[in-house]
């Protein structure tokens, strides 16, 4: 008896590379693969046998393939894609189960605190929901697997969670965002008239970690393996400023401790290196050792202001947080403050510089001991003065970003 002739199969523009697509795809389904396969193959003139004796496959499924493909070819198939015309035809299956009611209850249990159903558990599993449908009575029968292929049906995924941070709102937000602005895109013109724009803040708690054992360096077709054991040698607190104008690192404080008293002396120790400079403008957090006593009296001394500052926490400037903040932040000063609103120290440019720290030392770093450390952060601030520094483009203005 002949063969039947194999059905011809033209792919155009769009389908090619449609099908050569799923064929990579390493998320695509192994049946969708296969049957794209054998499109292609068609599309290139190859008869059932051939196809079927390279795939390995029947040649009742490669003639039911090729016939359906051709078929639907003569269709109009504008809503559907090419791995949706390759997906099994609809059966009609048994009678549902769930009804509509029954699935807006699931969702809703879903959406629930495990607690309000006395379970002490943070998040339900497909398991747990599946019981207590059976407990509530919502259902008759239900397997936890059925309940997950629900879940996922209605795009609810009770096992994950992401962290969100309420906005803190502050009266002067507008005012704070507005002045940090300004400063940014001043600092060109005020440097070149002697005044300093700096960015500064803490990086505290850096631990000098070394591996137990060395690195096994990466190969052809291997990425490098890092050892997991490791040994702390201790922690430091670096301080460092950012000048604007220059995209520079211009001083940096590695200490054991984050205090008061180690603030101001960095600060000062960074006023005294210039005495040239005219004025000194310091964008930071709302950190309480940002605006301590000390550091106004020391602000008060290096602007010649012979005022009485008053007692801490009783009277006048040394008042409260708020009176110091007010007064660190007075622009007729020689030393003027700007600070960051609440949860918002991102807009401190001394945070993008340290997330480059991180990535280029500290991530992957290797340290015998703290003074290792120390050394080795030192060595990338030159370095990257020397080779990478560049001015930060700062592009945010204050306005809400749009959805």
């Amino acid at each position: 008896m002949p063969t039947p002739q194999a059905t011809t199969v033209n792919l155009n523009e769009e389908e090619q590379p449609g099908l050569d697509q799923l064929v990579r795809r390493h998320n695509v389904g192994q049946p969708i693969a296969l049957r794209a396969r054998v499109i292609l193959a068609a599309g290139q003139g190859k008869t059932n046998s051939a196809i079927a004796a390279a795939l390995a496959v029947s040649i009742h499924l490669v003639q039911r393939w090729r016939n359906r493909w051709a078929t639907a070819q003569t269709i109009s198939y504008d809503d559907l894609s090419i791995e949706d015309r390759l997906q099994d035809a609809p059966r009609p299956g048994a009678p549902l189960k769930i009804t509509a009611d029954q699935r807006c209850q699931i969702e809703a249990l879903a959406c629930e605190k495990p607690e309000q159903s006395g379970r002490p558990i943070s998040q339900w599993t497909a398991r747990e929901i599946a019981d207590e449908l059976l407990k509530r009575q919502i259902v008759e029968s239900i397997s936890g697997r059925h309940a997950a292929r629900l879940l996922k049906e209605a795009d609810l995924k009770p096992h994950l969670n992401r962290y969100w941070l309420t906005p803190a709102y502050e009266a002067d937000f507008e005012a704070k965002v507005a002045a940090i602005n300004g400063i940014y895109a001043q600092a060109p013109e005020l440097t070149n008239q002697g005044q300093h724009i700096e960015s500064v803040d803490e990086m505290t708690g850096v631990q000098a970690l070394e591996r137990k054992h060395p690195d096994r360096p990466l190969s052809p077709g291997k990425v490098e393996l890092r050892e997991f054991e490791y040994k702390r040698h201790g922690t430091l607190s670096f301080t460092c400023n950012f000048d604007v104008a220059r995209g520079q690192l211009v001083a940096c404080t590695a200490s054991q401790t984050r205090t008061e008293k180690d603030y101001v002396e960095h600060i000062q120790r960074r006023v005294e290196s210039d005495p040239l400079a005219t004025q000194w403008k310091f964008v930071n957090d709302t950190l309480n050792t940002h605006m301590s006593a000390s550091l106004v009296r020391y602000v008060a001394q290096a602007s010649g202001l012979a005022i009485d500052l008053g007692v801490k926490g009783k009277s006048g400037i040394l008042k409260s947080k708020a009176s110091r903040a007010a007064f660190l932040s007075d622009p007729a000063h020689k030393i003027t403050f700007y600070y960051t609103p609440k949860h918002a120290s991102w807009m401190n440019q001394i945070e993008i510089w340290f997330s480059i720290l991180v990535r280029k030392v500290l991530k992957r770093g290797n340290f015998t001991t703290v003074d290792d450390l120390k050394r080795k952060v030192l060595a990338f601030i030159e370095y990257y003065n020397r080779t990478m520094a560049k001015p930060f483009k700062w592009t945010y203005q204050g306005k809400p970003l749009k959805a």
